[in-house]
């Protein structure tokens, strides 16, 4: 990690540590970094706990919006975090080999390929076209639409926060994305170096 280690605590890193080591058994990916900035960080968690234990989403959803926003970010940390419990949920692991691969998931069911796309278009378009928009609020309600766009922006902060600040994979995880090494991108001509 680019940050070194906090030497010492401010009273509200201490509470900060305390409510994520109770809550999340320790602090771990993005809380290592958000630990510096305990208001933000606290905030940080409140919201992203509500996009995955709250959401009017289904969990096999959160799951897949997590991923595929860790995806579209490069979040290494992220994928290997979650990609047990997406599969754990439901979804199918050769649509997430596939997704990991930056290629089409072929998703069976129709509200996680709806969600691939409509996800898809806001990350990297960074607009949803009207048929796409049309599926996604017939397919989920206006309720978890709006909690699927608010996850997808905050799975996209904590991805940045993940790769800006160089969070350590951990060691006993394979890197997910064959273009990314380390953190940054690599050719498929170029191999590991």
């Amino acid at each position: 990690m680019r940050l070194g280690p906090l030497q010492e605590l401010n009273a509200d890193q201490v509470e900060f540590r305390d409510r994520l080591v109770a809550q999340r058994g320790g602090i771990h990916g993005p809380f290592e970094v958000l630990l510096r900035s305990p208001r933000l960080g606290d905030r940080m968690e409140a919201l992203s706990t509500y996009c995955m234990r709250d959401s009017a989403l289904p969990p096999r959803l959160r799951e897949l919006t997590l991923l595929v926003a860790a995806r579209r970010f490069d979040a290494q940390h992220s994928w290997n975090a979650h990609l047990g419990k997406a599969v754990a949920a439901g979804l199918d692991p050769a649509a997430l080999d596939r997704l990991a691969r930056d290629e089409d998931p072929r998703f069976d069911r129709a509200d996680e390929a709806i969600l691939h796309r409509f996800a898809v278009q806001a990350l990297t378009a960074h607009f949803v076209d009207d048929d796409t928009y049309a599926a996604a609020l017939a397919e989920f309600g206006e309720p978890a639409l709006v909690d699927l766009v608010v996850a997808l922006g905050t799975f996209t902060t904590l991805a940045l926060v993940l790769n800006t600040f160089q969070v350590d994979l951990p060691t006993d995880r394979e890197p997910p994305f064959p273009d990314v090494r380390g953190f940054q991108h690599i050719r498929p001509d170029q191999g590991e170096r």
